[in-house]
């Protein structure tokens, strides 16, 4: 059994490069910053911090919520794979790179961060609300959540 698994939070280092390839499918590229704090040893050795940048590849619906939300500096929950890619550049030369392809993204920080996006991006999206019960169902529940008024009990046991 082998796994391939990758999880990064960081910050987006630069504006995310989109394009549309093939039929309407969308890419985009963009750079993710990760930083391992630095800390003093017990001896007083101190370790700088250390930070990586990690190559991120988005597909699809991903790719759209990039293109409309992810702007430099905003921080994100990258979930995906580790994939290396090779080619010969125009001298003929084998060039690869190794890239996060990345299955699941999730946008953090506050929405503040949000301000940040341009004027005619929309607002960040925001969860449906699940529709609202009856006042009468509400205040039932409010006396005793555990009241059936004895009606027959469904549980399988």
């Amino acid at each position: 059994m082998s796994v391939n698994k990758v999880i990064l939070v960081g910050n987006v280092g630069a504006d995310p490069e989109v394009r549309a390839v093939g039929n309407d499918n969308l890419v985009a590229h963009f750079r993710l910053a990760t930083t391992e704090r630095g800390f003093k040893t017990a001896n007083g050795t101190v370790v700088e911090d250390r930070t990586e940048w990690h190559n991120i590849v988005v597909w699809r619906g991903l790719a759209k919520v990039v293109e409309q939300y992810v702007r430099k500096g905003t921080q994100l929950f990258i979930e995906g794979k580790i994939q290396t890619r090779t080619w010969k550049d125009q001298q003929g030369n084998d060039r690869y790179t190794t890239e996060i392809v990345a299955d699941n993204m999730e946008l953090l920080g506050r929405r503040a961060d949000a301000a940040a996006a341009p004027m005619d991006a929309p607002a960040a999206p925001v969860a449906a609300e699940a529709p609202k019960a009856s006042k009468a169902a509400s205040k039932k529940s409010e006396e005793n959540p555990f009241d059936d008024n004895g009606s027959s009990n469904d549980l399988p046991f």
